[in-house]
């Protein structure tokens, strides 16, 4: 640090007043005792002055420029490999590792995919683990990334190694603070998993949109390129900003290198003994950073408001710094090259010498460029790829150094897509690079790959190289995408089939799975027992569906001898396992499979011709073409013999290692059951003995199937191309369906061209209609004799695949033999010539028997799916024919809304999911007129992850209107679509009124409009008024002609205004809906904010008391005693009582806490009142979520929440809010506590793991929640009694 430090001397001004002394006492004499840590290799030249001036004559202070030296072109010699300890590790994992051992203090919030790291290091400090300063590190979850960005600044205030995880909008966030750390020049590594932007869409998947968001913030920027560098280069981060004062942020990309499980040579973490010498080196360094803390002893001023006078030389006295970061991350990979072996820089090089043809690019994406270097050497083709390590500060002298004089002609990829730009980031700064330096090429182009985690493949890179090899230089595309069909810029190079560039002996497998069935779990202790082998090596990478549960899982996974450096998808996979039997009809599963291939199905079938009855023609053209060697394994059975219901992971896990060969069975079952006790030993010996039972009698039901001899010579050949799925140009809802949401759903979305989706990301409702998923492995059946009509059954159902059906007997004449009906119940005459019959959608249904369990008449019984899907699926057919009823019945009411249609229906919902029924009802009882905000979380995924959208039309057309923006800001979403709507509807009604009086239009369209002017803002009266408006509006012919004809220009524009605008005349009901994690926490400030407005918004909270969305981490809402993720060693802080609070600050707002289960009755009239009420309203729904761990399963939630709402763990209550403050009146529904809260904890493993872990505090956390359940329900007992004092409130 000497160059560094001279660099900053001030010289030219002898200046030495007393305040001039100390200023520069200040400033210099930290930096002053960095000496001895991390070398700067920086020249120092002097710096002609500019002619015609003196410098010392302006009294102008010269500080030499510290610019890091380039490298020289001879590679030194590789550091001798050092004795390290091999493992199989993500690259969350990895980096998460050295954050914690190099750090003291970390903020964190949950956020995909950077969620683990954050998991990681408070899964450690609840462990009490040490990091390298003999410390526990200091974990604290915020409130939002934002949160996490000030609270971050304020720990580097404060003189702490402090640090942080994260991505996408959260990374975006921090960017106010990121300005601040780096201009007070603030040692810290925020370590992101790079994820794409929400724009026209949420993608949670990686690209590099975050981090080129940020690039202009000051911070250093080094990016990692595999789970290995995520390990080493975060090293190198830490020890970096500490030696150079400058905050970086360490990037990898997420999913394919956060996720990716890959055996890595990692640095002996146990006992840091590697790290602490280069620590040790750094101790002035660390001593600097403490000495610029804020602190009394030796107290200093910063942030403070600059003028036009100096704020720019302040901007500018940064430079050197700045200037010497390039030298000072070099100096840092080549200390942890001398200690792991493993030599990085700047700018790495791989290719021929002389390569005329070179591809720079940053990320995971080198890998596949690299492979496609080594296909294409061998050729004889002079190619080389140059890869990016330190983005920011850019250095263009080490970039020129690294690359070979000899190259001509330079292809940039980038991982991102800025609109207008005259290029992607990396390619602006290499072509400014080359053309500042006077490099003379032939042609530099750029291009775009992978966005959204797109697969980037060999293929792909030999296309960039043949694009950049063609004979006419004229003919290179430039601003080029790869791994698309862009068939409406025709942006995108066309690529060939894969190449063999895998090292000799790795086999590759293929296994797609279900959502919760455990074949991911599954396939990643495999991967950890099989890497733990010597002389073994691993790679998993799992891809997924929209949907929380049930959905398709795919997982990628490859071992051999050899290190495997392979981020692309399996393609040729030696073994195929397809755990769910419906995947063989439905989706193309040999696709993968390499000829000779093994496939493992999981299905009940003994012969060949089981297995070909439910062969589709693709797949019947593959096994032809493939002839693979078919088994078949009734792991369903095997799984409920041994008690484990539908999770067969196990069942299969055995069985794949007896077919593939990677591991001689003898070693490898011991190892699988030792890794079945580690995972499952917190759920206690049962589940481990029912998966040990699962294991051994796995092999025992396994069938080979021999193909027949000459079968498959007649089948048809389908080809590739008659493969693709896409068909361009929709012009309507069904070609929509068929073109793109059905190859979407059936996993060939990669194949479809640009052309045929809508600019803005707009998909059409109801496409979950064609779905048909068929997961369920039990399907209730109706038994008419034991139904009582309650359609209670209908009201719980999730995912609206049972339902109440009404006809009348002439409709009956054509129905199928199965419909049978039974007379309806009550109702009067209306009803009198209508039958009842309660139907089940087969392929819809999820079995999770909510209904089975709720029905309180034993008219339900779960039933073998075989059975049901031939019985029924017609029968289902049958019902849509079916006219909806709904106007016989009062909707606001339990039986009464289950026969209105359900506009919510076949999410991607878990089964039995506790939040989709509030959500469905709101549907059946508002559905027509609603507008949804709905806040990013688990309900924005199962509720709009395309092509899957569950927001259905009835008969009409109408439905809700649905749109997300972002996780933090719904409340003011929601709240700027109220006030748009309004400003709309306000003009609408000035229109009516004008209309009136200037005696336009038809008298029939005056009376009309004198009756919706009363009644415009009245949910439940305006419709009938609304619709008198637009019949009397056409029959005006929206322009009187004809008719009367209007009298003036004014009454002429105010019916033309109306009859543009009839979509306004009902009164649209908007509902802001989200989770815990953001009306709790994220998105307080907002929903607070919205609520003190006044404004006639309503929000419902789907309340599952964690993050359920990014895998249950502790937000506000979880309960006291809990054990989640963030809070390893159970939550020791109660639950945020929002609804008190609110009650507290906002006497105008209706509040309600409701639980669907525990009562019907009161979650129709708290959802009834909410939208009837004038103003605000804030309905707090109790959620239940299969991470709370229900010990009976989530078929049995309803037991768990009534028991919740009996002990008094969920209160039930209604605030009816009066004209007057303090005349409001609180219902309190749930009147009396029966049991204690000790029933209800051990219902559910959230609260039970932390009985067996840590007994004593169990006790005290729990004895601590009974005490304060009990003085809230004497708290809400008063206030229900001084609300009953009150006169009742006024009607709206």
């Amino acid at each position: 640090m000497q160059a560094l430090s001279e660099a900053l001397s001030l010289r030219g001004n002898t200046r030495a007043g007393p305040l001039a002394r100390g200023y520069r006492q200040l400033a210099v004499a930290p930096l002053q005792r960095r000496r001895g840590a991390l070398p700067v290799r920086a020249a120092l030249p002097s710096e002609p002055a500019p002619q015609g001036r003196q410098p010392e004559q302006r009294g102008e202070r010269l500080q030499p420029k510290a610019v890091a030296a380039p490298p020289s072109r001879a590679s030194p010699p590789p550091p001798a490999a050092k004795a390290t300890k091999q493992g199989p590790l993500d690259g969350n994992e990895a980096t998460a590792r050295i954050a914690y051992a190099v750090s003291d203090v970390a903020f964190i919030y949950p956020i995909t995919p950077a969620t683990p790291m954050g998991e990681f290091v408070d899964q450690w400090a609840s462990d009490k683990r040490k990091n390298i300063y003999g410390n526990v590190m200091s974990v604290t979850e915020m409130e939002s990334e934002a949160g996490v960005a000030g609270a971050l600044h304020g720990a580097l205030a404060a003189g702490a190694l402090a640090t942080t995880f994260t991505c996408s909008q959260g990374l975006l966030l921090t960017i106010p603070n990121m300005y601040k750390i780096a201009g007070e020049l603030m040692p810290c590594v925020l370590h992101v998993s790079a994820r794409a932007l929400a724009g026209h869409a949420l993608s949670i998947f990686g690209d590099h949109q975050d981090v080129m968001a940020v690039r202009q913030t000051g911070w250093s920027m080094v990016s990692s390129h595999s789970v290995q560098e995520a390990q080493d280069l975060a090293l190198v981060a830490h020890l970096a900003t500490l030696a150079g004062s400058v905050p970086i942020v360490h990037f990898f990309d997420g999913f394919r290198t956060s996720h990716e499980i890959n055996k890595a040579s990692m640095i002996e973490m146990i006992d840091n003994e590697l790290i602490k010498p280069l620590l040790d080196e750094l101790a002035p360094a660390i001593a600097a950073h403490h000495a610029r803390a804020l602190n009394p002893s030796h107290p200093h001023q910063r942030g403070t408001a600059q003028g036009p006078d100096v704020y720019m030389q302040s901007i500018e006295a940064a430079n050197p710094f700045h200037k010497a970061m390039p030298g000072i991350v070099q100096a840092a990979m080549d200390k942890v090259a001398a200690v792991t072996g493993r030599q990085y820089r700047l700018f790495d090089y791989v290719g021929h010498p002389q390569a005329e043809h070179v591809v720079v690019a940053m990320g995971s994406g080198v890998q596949p460029l690299e492979a496609a270097v080594r296909h294409l050497s061998g050729e004889g083709k002079k190619v080389g790829v140059l890869k990016v390590h330190l983005f920011r500060p850019w250095s263009a002298e080490h970039l020129l150094a690294a690359l070979p004089a000899s190259a001509r002609r330079i292809c940039v990829l980038d991982r991102t897509k800025e609109h207008g730009s005259g290029g992607e980031p990396l390619l602006v700064d290499v072509s400014a690079s080359l053309q500042r330096a006077r490099r003379n090429v032939d042609v530099i182009v750029g291009g775009r790959y992978g966005l959204g985690s797109k697969d980037f493949t060999p293929a792909m890179a030999l296309a960039v190289y043949d694009n950049l090899m063609r004979p006419n230089i004229d003919d290179i595309q430039d601003s080029f995408t790869v791994g698309i069909v862009d068939d409406v810029t025709f942006s995108s190079l066309p690529y060939g089939g894969e190449p063999e560039v895998l090292p000799a002996g790795t086999t590759e497998c293929l296994f797609w799975g279900m959502g919760s069935d455990g074949t991911v779990g599954a396939n990643k202790e495999a991967v950890k027992i099989i890497a733990s082998q010597e002389g073994m090596n691993a790679q998993a990478y799992f891809s997924y569906d929209a949907h929380k549960s049930g959905g398709v899982t795919v997982s990628h996974l490859r071992f051999g001898p050899h290190s495997i450096a392979a981020p692309w998808l399996v393609d040729m996979a030696h073994y195929v396992g397809v755990h769910q039997a419906t995947y063989w009809s439905k989706f193309d599963v040999l696709a993968g499979l390499r000829p000779g291939g093994t496939v493992l199905i999981n299905a009940p079938w003994k012969t060949f011709e089981d297995v070909e009855a439910a062969m589709p023609a693709k797949t019947k053209t593959r096994v032809a073409a493939l002839r693979p060697k078919l088994y078949c394994l009734d792991a369903g059975a095997v799984a409920a013999e041994a008690g484990l219901g539908r999770r067969v992971n196990m069942v299969m896990q055995a069985a794949f290692f007896a077919l593939s060969g990677v591991m001689d069975m003898s070693e490898a079952i011991p190892l699988l059951k030792e890794s079945i006790k580690k995972a499952y030993g917190k759920k206690g010996e049962k589940v481990v003995n029912m998966n040990f039972a699962a294991v051994d009698k796995a092999l025992e039901h396994l069938v080979e199937i021999p193909i027949p001899q000459g079968w498959g010579k007649d089948v048809d050949r389908v080809g590739l191309g008659e493969q693709a799925a896409a068909r361009t140009g929709s012009r309507t809802a069904a070609e929509f369906l068929e073109n793109v949401v059905r190859p979407m759903l059936n996993m060939e979305g990669d194949k479809l061209p640009v052309s045929v989706f809508a600019p803005g990301g707009f998909f059409p409702p109801g496409t979950t209609v064609i779905e048909k998923r068929s997961i369920a492995s039990k399907i209730p059946a109706w038994n008419s004799a034991n139904c009582t009509q309650c359609n209670i059954c209908a009201f719980v159902c999730p995912h609206a695949a049972i339902r109440p059906a009404l006809a009348k007997a002439e409709e009956l004449a054509g129905a199928p033999g199965g419909f049978s009906t039974v007379p309806v119940r009550g109702g009067g005459p209306a009803l009198k010539e209508y039958q009842y019959r309660v139907q089940v959608s087969p392929m819809d249904c999820t079995g999770c028997e909510l209904c089975v369990h709720a029905c309180p008449d034993n008219a339900l019984t779960s039933t073998p799916a075989a059975a049901m899907l031939e019985a029924e699926a017609p029968n289902w057919d049958y019902f849509l024919q079916l006219p909806s009823r709904g106007e016989l019945f009062d909707k606001a009411t339990v039986r009464g809304s289950q026969f209105q249609q359900p506009l919510l229906e076949f999410s991607g919902a878990c089964e039995g999911c506790g939040e989709t029924p509030y959500v469905k009802l709101l549907t059946q009882m508002f559905g027509s007129r609603m507008v949804v905000a709905n806040a990013t979380g688990c309900s924005s995924i199962w509720g709009g992850s395309a092509p899957s959208n569950p927001w259905t039309i009835n008969a009409e057309g109408k439905g809700p209107a649905w749109a997300n923006s972002l996780f933090e800001d719904n409340a003011q979403f929601g709240f700027g679509i109220q006030l748009g709507i309004k400003q709309r509807r306000d003009a609408l009604t000035a229109a009516a009124r004008v209309v009136i009086q200037e005696g336009a239009g038809t008298p029939a369209l005056r009376a009309a409009l004198e009756e919706w002017l009363p009644v415009r803002d009245s949910g439940a009266l305006v419709a009938i008024a609304a619709k008198a408006v637009q019949e009397a509006l056409a029959e005006c012919g929206g322009r009187g002609a004809g008719l009367a004809a209007p009298t003036t220009a004014s009454g002429e524009g105010a019916l033309a205004f109306l009859q543009s605008n009839t979509d306004l005349l009902d009164k649209p009901s908007v509902w802001i809906v989200g989770g815990d994690g953001w009306a709790y926490d994220i998105g307080f400030a907002g929903l607070d904010h919205v609520l003190s407005t006044g404004e006639d918004v309503n929000i419902l909270v789907l309340d599952t008391e964690e993050y359920s969305n990014t895998g249950g981490q502790k937000s506000k809402s979880s309960p006291l005693g809990s054990v989640v993720k963030f809070a390893a060693g159970g939550k020791t802080r109660p639950k945020k009582e929002l609804a008190l609070a609110i009650m507290q600050c906002y006497p105008d707002v209706y509040v309600a806490s409701v639980s669907l289960d525990a009562n019907y009755n009161q979650v129709v009239k708290a959802l009834s009142e909410a939208e009837a009420h004038r103003g605000p309203s804030l309905v707090i729904a109790y959620a239940p979520c299969a991470m709370h761990g229900i010990a009976e399963g989530m078929g049995e939630s309803a037991k768990d929440a009534k028991v919740a709402v009996e002990t008094g763990y969920w209160p039930l209550f209604r605030f009816q809010p009066a004209e007057k403050e303090g005349q409001g009146k609180l219902t309190l529904d749930s009147k009396r506590i029966k049991g204690e809260l000790a029933d209800f904890l051990k219902m559910e493993n959230r609260f039970v793991v932390l009985q067996r872990k840590d007994p004593e505090a169990a006790s005290r956390l729990a004895e601590e929640a009974q005490e304060h359940i009990l003085l809230r329900h004497e708290r809400l007992k008063r206030m229900a009694e001084e609300g009953k004092k009150q006169p009742p409130p006024a009607e709206q």
